[in-house]
């Protein structure tokens, strides 16, 4: 593995580590009146269309990053679309 992938995988550790209190938080409270449900839409749908881009280029840390964003970003956007249910 090159010092760059070691390096972009440190930071893909920290970016995509960011997602997850929010994604706890609203899973134990289910409280989602503070998400934007488009904006947590576009994110999602951005986030996968780097992960194929990762995956056509064969980036490992492309790949790692946007596949774990994907699935935090698209349970918060669950989430939302599940408890903003419940709470009208």
């Amino acid at each position: 593995m090159e010092k760059m992938d070691i390096l972009g995988l440190v930071a893909t550790t920290f970016t995509t580590s960011s997602f997850i209190p929010q994604v706890w938080t609203t899973w134990r409270t289910k409280d989602v009146s503070g998400i934007s449900l488009p904006t947590y839409i576009i994110i999602t749908i951005g986030l996968f269309l780097w992960l194929l881009y990762g995956i056509f280029k064969g980036d490992m840390p492309l790949i790692v990053a946007n596949a774990v964003m994907v699935l935090l970003t698209a349970a918060i956007t669950v989430m939302k679309l599940r408890y903003g249910k419940e709470a009208k």
